[in-house]
């Protein structure tokens, strides 16, 4: 039996709803099953007019942090922007320090080391490299759950505003302001801003009150310039950062898009060149698997100062060079990745009575922290199981957490939250620090929560939502083109699926360096051919031959080879079709 996950079919749109629009009637499916339930949202979706515009001041404590960061730029103190490491911190980071500083303030920014510092505010860093310094320290994607590093840069004579998207903990830190749509008291009707996205209301905030200021050289027009122009960055980390591409997430991507194809900041320019993807072609995709892994790359092997250089260098020559070294981290990067996933797999014990234990963990003092968790996402992705990753040093371990959509692994983290030192994170990912003394009990705690959960689940396999159901005599250019019409595509708005059953098998064969792909040819003598393949589906080829019947869900997709663009099919799932 080939077929790997569920297949889901989602209910059919009403007869009155795909006839009522003037829409492709696939396309009328497809926006019912993104929740355009009226006529009228149709035109407002496509055209990008469906989001919200928040005012920045829904966000709770806005005024507050707007004051104190005004009175910062008039008093001519010092402004510290401390962000975190990954691509969404990181563009975060670059954002919020250009907007103050075209603001008229005086800001620098900090990024702490992954492997020295950890995610998060570190009490040492603050009083070693800050304090003294600064007289205003903003977090931008951390500081929800800092709440002892909060305190005592306040003690420290540091007034601190906290932005930050993750999870919100019992307690929030007793900061001058704590700006997160997360918190139960925000009346902000959007709360899926990414790190950078809530950074950017922060920034629209302060650049709207300059601008409105007399006694300030910034103007109204100026000010639309600057947000406009921070959007490319708030693209790259919400798209990097999986955040939903639903309401305003998918309006700021959109347009951050479009300020990306202008090729405007040099160094997002370089990196592109580096990856070989054309400005003018850049899409969800091409973020999320060719510039959000190199900027990432700096805070995994080296430090995230780096890729942040690079998105501030208005410098082609510099630039250029900062995207290489980017490159060769991020080869050095898949490296250490696979070599680390077969280190974590050796560790899976599987019991006789059990597929897969419920909860994989996975300790070595082989493994580098900026690893962890990609081998954590790995491991998700070919077992479905939440799975953890952690480095063991000396006296504390750090870990990463990846998880399946029947169980939250940020909640488990909070029962067992006793036995770390630090946690906080998503659902679906999150990270730790626990002492080794702790170790034991925290591995046999998680495990017993994470067993106890998915017990109540008869089977775990992933899902695959399927759009419609069509044949092949539907596929062509012009279905594509409708396709098209739903980016920004990407969390909770995803490419569309598809599934035609009894697809003959013209040929099979496996391809790739190590043939771990699929390559299908499909359509009988006389119907549509169509190439498919199947990433990572190549051990599959040995259980299919030519004149077989199979049922596919795919995507549909461009494949350019020679000068010529074909259209191919991304299978995500096949299984051998019923009596063949």
């Amino acid at each position: 039996m080939l077929q790997t996950k569920r297949w889901e079919r989602y209910e059919p749109a009403p007869t009155n709803f795909i006839d009522g629009g003037s829409e492709h009637p696939i396309l009328m499916q497809i926006l019912y099953n993104r929740g355009v339930r009226e006529i009228g949202e149709v035109a407002a979706f496509l055209n990008g007019e469906d989001a919200v515009m928040e005012n920045p001041y829904r966000l709770r404590d806005m005024e507050a942090a707007v004051g104190r960061i005004v009175r910062a730029i008039e008093k001519h103190e010092v402004i510290c922007v401390y962000g975190d490491f990954d691509a969404d911190g990181v563009t975060a980071t670059t954002l919020l320090v250009e907007a103050l500083q075209a603001a008229g303030g005086r800001v620098g920014a900090y990024i702490p080391d992954r492997v020295d510092e950890g995610y998060g505010l570190n009490i040492e860093s603050i009083k070693d490299r800050i304090a003294g310094k600064a007289q205003l320290l903003i977090t931008v994607d951390c500081g929800i759950r800092s709440l002892a590093e909060v305190a005592a840069a306040m003690e420290m004579g540091i007034d601190v505003i906290v932005t930050d998207h993750h999870s919100v903990g019992p307690e929030l830190p007793r900061a001058v302001a704590v700006i997160n749509p997360r918190r139960a008291d925000c009346r902000s009707t959007f709360k899926s801003l990414a790190g950078v996205g809530v950074a950017y209301r922060l920034a629209q905030a302060v650049l709207r009150v300059m601008a409105q200021s007399p006694k300030h050289r910034l103007t109204p027009d100026e000010a639309v310039e600057i947000e406009t122009k921070l959007l490319d960055l708030v693209a790259v980390g919400t798209v990097a950062d999986l955040m939903p591409l639903t309401g305003d997430n998918r309006s700021l991507v959109r347009r951050g898009l479009a300020q990306i194809r202008l090729g405007q900041r040099v160094g997002l320019y370089t990196l592109l060149e580096s990856a070989s993807v054309s400005p003018q072609s850049v899409d969800t995709a091409a973020i999320s698997f060719r510039i959000a892994p190199r900027i990432n790359a700096a805070g995994r092997l080296s430090h995230a100062r780096l890729a942040y250089d690079l998105l501030r260098n208005p410098e082609y020559a510099q630039a250029f060079d900062q995207a290489r070294q980017l490159e060769a981290l991020n080869s050095e990067r898949q490296s250490l990745t696979h070599h680390a996933q077969a280190v974590a797999e050796a560790q899976i014990v599987f019991a006789d009575d059990a597929p897969y234990p419920p909860l994989i963990i996975a300790v070595s003092d082989q493994f580098k922290s900026g690893i962890v968790g990609l081998v954590a996402g790995r491991l998700v992705d070919r077992f479905y199981r939440p799975s953890v990753v952690m480095e063991q040093g000396h006296e504390e371990s750090r870990g990463s957490a990846r998880s399946i959509e029947e169980f939250d692994i940020t909640s488990a983290l909070d029962q067992v939250g006793h036995l770390l030192v630090r946690h906080g994170g998503h659902s679906r990912a999150a990270g730790f620090t626990v002492r080794n003394e702790r170790l034991p009990e925290f591995v046999e705690s998680l495990t017993a929560i994470a067993a106890a959960e998915l017990s109540r689940h008869e089977t775990l396999l992933p899902r695959l939502w399927i759009d419609a159901e069509i044949e092949t005599s539907e596929i062509n250019w012009a279905l594509h083109a409708q396709l098209a019409r739903l980016e920004p595509m990407g969390q909770e708005n995803p490419p569309p699926l598809f599934c035609t059953r009894h697809c003959y098998v013209r040929e099979v064969r496996s391809v790739g360096k190590e043939k771990n792909h699929l390559k299908l040819t499909i359509g009988a003598p006389g119907e549509y051919v169509f190439d498919a393949i199947g990433f990572s589906l190549g051990a599959q080829a040995d259980q299919l031959e030519t004149g077989l019947h199979v049922d596919l869900v795919y995507q549909i997709e461009t494949n350019e080879w020679n000068g010529r663009k074909t259209l191919q099919l991304n299978i995500q799932d096949l299984r051998i079709s019923d009596g063949k």
